[in-house]
């Protein structure tokens, strides 16, 4: 268990974890007028998995702010424990609902069965399709168990309708769409989400698209997307929580619980599908659907905790990726997919495959024909083939050969049956077509859009002008704004990569907010060229309102829609076309320049970090960016985000992560260039470039200042023994064995809710491990002047890793233990871990 609480905050029992039994709501929330001051940890491991999360009780002496308390619940399980149980979803785990899904098996023929585990897309590709249009014939064969790319209920009930009512048996269609960060309602893309270090928000996003995608008929997502991912190049970094792995199983839960609610079968939830299992996110050199290697070991420590959190938060769906992973591609991997999933993890729900992925085993080279692709990944434990139509073509024909066993393809139905009862199809099969608009556009989801954004903005820069005070936040009576930049009024891009079916109409840009602000005498607006391409005429003509206004807002960046996502990996991570040219000719007009960046991964950028006074990353922050932008821009949002990536300074870098491993022989001054012979040259570093990121993990400022006192720690050593038995102890009397504190002040002039970080390094252990490990984070509201203490009550769990024989194990070991404000900064304190023979 890991309590994480302000002074104020009293201490709660862990919730042991009863199989087949529905989870609670772990979380209350309250909107609108009232702000949540969080307290947050989450540990995961992908044979043992903790998680407590806490709400303090804070006061906030200003306007902007008001208190806030939500009720504490806890998850704790055993890593024996975890080996043996299954997921723990009610619904696919209903003893009631096996008896359906048994009673149907029986009737079912083996095309019908093969049917099921067949899927494709119906409307727009987002990859190559097979040509098949006989959709209609298919689902009155009952050939067909799920169609996706069809977003509206008229649509979907159409398809429906001729599942239900002309099929033999009448089994409905499940419908899905890629609703990665928001249907109608658009929401900050998933990387910028990660940046608010609130899992709640993320849940609670995902709810609001959960309830539109549903009205549109679709009950099941592509997402989250979970992939580890440490390669800013990879252009699906975007799409996921960045690069740790306690980090990322906080958002993977909460998207879980956000998607799929309380109770599947209610009519708003939608059906999670966790992606892309696994390893996709370290593909080589960064390039989309290339393979990765990764050891046992790393996969287990970094990779498969996120994937484990997700299902423990009751996933009903899982993706197998494109890549290959140590020679064996993922979709056709039965180490990873029957093994690690289905058997250590029994996990029940539907393996479905990614787009083609399962004819691509013939590109990776491990088969020559269809029949032995589909032969390959159905064995590995892929249930549903998608969009392949391999399993179609070739299943019951391996079936009936006895080359694919029958026990294994009802097995695959079961799967696939369950989660269609589990959404309560058969009951409601078709979507209420009067429902669809009026779900869409909330007030309160825009709301909680715009509320989300401004969370998501990570202050990157904010130097003090000549006048002793920094640039941002802008005074309200500034008299005259330059916005310039291509990214300035640009709608579409606005809303990121897999957009769903948000609409440029639904977005306020920069320009639109800013004119609303300040009216539009005050600013005055060049574009500047386009992303890609710009004149000589564009450029001068910026440069010219530059020089006759009092201050520049330059908004610059990349394609969201094409430069981000899937298929769209980048070897330059400079701004495209012109950019740097008309940031540097604006920034020569002398007048004092706030840069916002809008991108999808962090972008090398080193003239800019060291010219410009102030950058704000604002990533693509959806329908609400204008808003949220000019609201932090003028002060009446506080900009708190944090860095959930690496920021590298050059590409040459790449891959770069805050929890490396610290080399046999590792430089002493990584801040600086190597410029002396000897000794100093045989270290792990670059003849020519910092070792040092342009900003680590973990990082963001504020418009305010804060003084992080040093780490105290409750005890002076940890018995060995104690923290064996606290691994498998998880009864709700198991004490913390440790607490760990700090003081946070406050210096600065605006009140902040800071996100305090605790990391550890365990160091003697029989595996080198990384020189820091995130295991813990808060957030604390202080006050301008106010001096607030941090505690964290660390569990056993947080000092278990996997060992030399792949164990998940506690071993005696040197700690230090940080408490701080990112992953490169704080006063350590160390602890011993000893065995009481010694």
């Amino acid at each position: 268990m890991l309590l994480v609480h302000a002074r104020s905050t009293p201490r709660f029992p862990r919730a042991p974890l009863l199989l087949g039994l529905a989870r609670r709501r772990l979380i209350q929330t309250k909107f609108h007028s009232l702000l949540r001051i969080e307290a947050m940890a989450f540990y995961s491991h992908s044979r043992l998995l903790a998680r407590i999360t806490f709400f303090g009780k804070s006061a906030l002496l200003v306007s902007l702010l008001a208190l806030c308390f939500s009720a504490p619940s806890a998850l704790a399980q055993s890593a024996a424990a975890v080996a043996k149980s299954p997921q723990t979803n009610s619904e696919l785990n209903d003893p009631a609902i096996e008896a359906r899904v048994e009673e149907l098996l029986k009737r079912m023929t083996l095309d019908e069965k093969v049917g099921q585990l067949v899927q494709y897309s119906a409307g727009q590709p987002t990859g190559p399709g097979t040509g098949r249009t006989d959709y209609a014939d298919m689902l009155a064969r009952g050939e067909v168990g799920a169609l996706f790319n069809i977003v509206t209920a008229k649509e979907t009930n159409q398809f429906q309708r001729i599942a239900v009512e002309k099929s033999r048996l009448h089994i409905p269609v499940i419908f899905g769409l890629d609703v990665i960060h928001g249907f109608r309602t658009e929401f900050p893309i998933p990387l910028g989400i990660s940046a608010t270090w609130d899992p709640l928000l993320a849940e609670r996003a995902a709810r609001v698209a959960a309830r539109e995608a549903s009205a549109a008929g679709i009950r099941w997502t592509f997402s989250p997307m979970v992939d580890i991912a440490r390669d800013p190049r990879w252009g699906r970094i975007a799409e996921g929580n960045g690069e740790d792995t306690f980090l990322d199983s906080a958002f993977a839960r909460a998207y879980v619980r956000g998607y799929q609610g309380n109770h599947l079968n209610n009519a708003e939830s939608i059906l999670a599908c966790v992606k892309h299992y696994v390893g996709y996110g370290a593909a080589e050199a960064g390039r989309e659907y290339n393979s990765t290697e990764i050891s046992e070991h790393s996969l287990r420590e970094y990779y498969l905790p996120p994937f484990r959190a997700a299902i423990d938060a009751g996933a009903g769906s899982l993706m197998t990726a494109f890549n290959s992973l140590n020679g064996i591609p993922a979709s056709a991997n039965p180490f990873t997919v029957r093994k690690i999933l289905k058997q250590e993890w029994g996990f029940r729900g539907i393996v479905d495959s990614d787009w083609t992925s399962v004819a691509e085993l013939m590109n990776h080279g491990i088969a020559n024909d269809g029949a032995t692709a589909a032969k390959k990944a159905f064995l590995a434990g892929v249930d549903m083939d998608m969009v392949s139509s391999l399993y179609h073509d070739h299943l019951a024909k391996l079936v009936q050969s006895g080359e694919v066993p029958q026990a294994d393809l009802d097995d695959a139905v079961r799967r696939v049956l369950r989660v269609k009862f589990a959404l309560g199809l058969f009951e409601n099969p078709y979507a209420g077509e009067n429902r669809e608009k009026s779900a869409m556009l909330l007030p309160e989801s825009v709301e909680l859009s715009r509320e989300v954004a401004e969370r998501s903005f990570v202050l990157l820069k904010n130097d003090l002008l000549p006048s002793a005070s920094p640039l941002l936040p802008l005074p309200g009576d500034v008299k005259s704004v330059a916005l310039i930049g291509p990214l300035a009024d640009d709608a579409q891009n606005m809303l990121g990569s897999w957009g769903a079916q948000s609409r440029p109409e639904d977005v306020v840009t920069l320009r639109k907010a800013l004119v609303e602000k300040l009216g539009e005498s005050r600013v005055r607006y060049a574009k500047g060229g386009d992303i890609s391409a710009a004149t000589d005429a564009q450029i001068k003509a910026a440069v010219d309102v530059a020089r006759n206004s009092d201050v520049v807002i330059l908004a610059l960046g990349e394609s969201g829609p094409q430069m981000t996502g899937e298929a769209a990996s980048r070897a330059h991570l400079d701004l495209p076309g012109r950019q740097q040219q008309l940031l540097e000719s604006v920034v020569a007009a002398g007048k004092p320049v706030a840069l916002i960046l809008f991108s999808g991964r962090s972008l090398t950028l080193p003239w800019a970090f060291e010219h410009v006074p102030a950058v704000l990353a604002a990533w693509f922050p959806g329908d609400q960016a204008g808003p949220a932008l000019v609201r932090t821009l003028f002060g009446d949002n506080n900009p708190g985000g944090k860095l959930s990536i690496t920021w590298p300074r050059s590409v040459g870098q790449i891959p770069i992560y805050y929890n490396a491993l610290n080399t046999g022989r590792p430089a002493r001054q990584s801040d600086a260039l190597f410029t002396n012979g000897g000794d100093q040259k045989f270290v792990s570093r670059y003849l020519d470039e910092s070792n040092l990121p342009q900003f680590p993990f973990g990082f963001g400022l504020s418009y305010s200042s804060l003084r992080y006192g040093p780490t105290e720690l409750g005890k002076q050593e940890l018995r060995l023994d104690w923290l064996r038995e606290g691994l498998q102890d998880t009864s709700s009397s198991a004490p913390a064995p440790l607490q760990v504190s700090a003081n946070i002040s406050n210096t600065g002039l605006y009140p902040v809710t800071e996100t305090a970080q605790l990391y550890i390094r365990l160091e003697g252990t029989s595996v080198a491990m990384p020189v820091r490990m995130l295991k813990g984070f808060q957030k604390i509201a202080i006050a301008p002047g106010e001096t607030k203490r941090v505690v964290f009550a660390v569990p056993a769990e947080a000092f278990a890793f996997w060992n030399d024989q792949n164990r998940f194990a506690i071993e005696p070991a040197r700690v230090t233990i940080w408490i701080s404000g990112d992953s490169a900064s704080g006063t350590g304190a160390a602890i011993e871990i000893r065995d009481k023979t010694n």
